[in-house]
């Protein structure tokens, strides 16, 4: 080889020799240092601040719903004397002991007679408009469960109108607030287990939050049970079996647009397929579930396809060498490694699901239900939707309602997702 082509060829990487070393002591090489600490001073703080931020809007909001929901789940009581044996119900003890005790005590005269006794005791506070419309009905649960008070006088804590009871938590009327100041001591307030018994009413002071919450959680049910296996058996299918060509991506493109259309649009879909097309039966939990099913499964998809895709390619080589089948491969290795990852985008969904109102408005899940739902085919609503519906009533006595339904809505929020964080870390395997 001629010394010219010798001197042609690299010298693999070496340095020039006349290259000195960076003297990092100099001023200039000192200011380099500085700007670049504290460029990264400045980052940690901004995340510091986000952090900060974020946390503080939680608790803002947390706090807020607190205070002003707290006192949705009291209700303001009055000591009602009522002399039984002089009211002369027609209605004995062995009739509050059997199946119609309600109809026997409605039909007995017992509303007159409270409204009789609330007349006789406060005519200085508006007598029988002072208590609440279902304070008789109060009085016919303590006359159930104590048939002795038919023979006798009794004192009985009965609910007032919402007017008073708004005054006495101190945001009333000056027309509510001068009654509060005229009963004074003789006011309390106790707990209203109503609230989390009843369905909707149109008096604040009887309202309950059950009706609406059996309805999610029975239009939850039919979302789960439809979403979920049909995800994760078409993110396996994708991710498996299904081959490479222009239908799969085409598909693929498909599920992530899906994922991303607003949720109003799922709703007219349930409305014209569902109702229009099956003629399911309207404001039904099963046809609130199929809507947002179809709403919550291209969530789970790409989640169960990145899960999927993140367990390690030996695992499925180490199966197949000891002789798995191609199905066992998938059901007994992969799948449960993928379902921690999984079950973190079913929470996505499903808690998005929750908290949806525009699709169950559209498939008529905002009517006035005073009972709570039987079954899937009843008429029901669903909490967020009731949420919604109070938050439009021009009673004041609602507003406290409305930020109280909103705690219940947050307390099963955070119990579906402790659930569901509990199930993934249970099944979590690291490798």
């Amino acid at each position: 080889m001629s010394k010219s082509l010798v001197a042609q060829l690299p010298t693999g990487g070496a340095e020039p020799a006349d290259r000195t070393p960076t003297d990092w002591r100099t001023e200039a090489m000192q200011r380099r240092i500085r700007r670049r600490y504290g460029a990264e001073r400045r980052f940690r703080f901004l995340g510091l601040a986000a952090v900060a931020l974020s946390a503080g809007f939680l608790a803002f909001l947390l706090f807020t719903m607190l205070a002003q929901g707290a006192s949705g789940f009291t209700r303001t009581e009055i000591a009602l004397p009522i002399d039984f044996a002089a009211a002369n119900l027609k209605v004995d003890g062995a009739q509050l002991r059997g199946r119609g005790a309600d109809l026997a005590l409605a039909g007995a005269g017992l509303e007159d007679a409270v409204d009789n006794a609330a007349s006789a005791a406060f005519p200085q506070a508006g007598g029988a408009e002072l208590l609440s419309d279902g304070a008789w009905q109060v009085v016919r649960e303590a006359l159930k469960n104590d048939s002795s008070l038919l023979r006798r006088r009794a004192s009985i804590s009965v609910p007032v109108n919402a007017d008073v009871d708004v005054a006495y938590k101190g945001d009333g009327a000056p027309a509510a607030e001068k009654i509060v100041a005229t009963l004074g001591d003789r006011l309390s307030r106790g707990w209203n287990g109503t609230f989390l018994s009843a369905a909707d009413s149109t008096d604040p002071t009887r309202v309950g939050i059950w009706g609406a919450l059996k309805g999610s959680l029975l239009t939850m049910v039919v979302t789960l049970g439809l979403a979920f296996p049909i995800g994760v058996l078409a993110a396996l299918y994708l991710e498996e079996y299904a081959p490479k060509n222009r239908w799969t991506d085409l598909i693929e493109v498909s599920i992530n647009n899906l994922a991303a259309v607003p949720s109003i649009i799922f709703g007219l879909l349930g409305l014209a397929v569902f109702l229009g097309t099956f003629g399911l039966p309207r404001s039904a939990p099963i046809v609130g579930g199929l809507t947002l099913a179809l709403m919550t499964m291209p969530v789970i998809v790409i989640a169960g396809r990145n899960a999927i895709k993140a367990v390690p390619p030996s695992i499925r080589d180490a199966a197949l060498g000891i002789g798995a089948s191609p199905v066992q491969v998938v059901f007994h290795h992969v799948l449960p490694l993928a379902l921690p990852g999984i079950l973190t985008g079913t929470i996505i969904g499903m808690a998005r699901a929750l908290g949806e109102t525009a699709p169950l408005l559209m498939i008529g899940m905002r009517a006035f239900i005073a009972a709570p739902p039987e079954g899937l085919r009843d008429p029901a609503t669903a909490l967020p939707v009731q949420i919604f519906l109070w938050s439009d009533e021009v009673n004041r006595g609602f507003v406290e309602k409305t930020s109280a339904a909103i705690i219940v809505l947050l307390v099963v929020l955070l119990a579906m997702n402790g659930l569901a964080i509990y199930l993934r870390n249970r099944f979590e395997v690291r490798w």
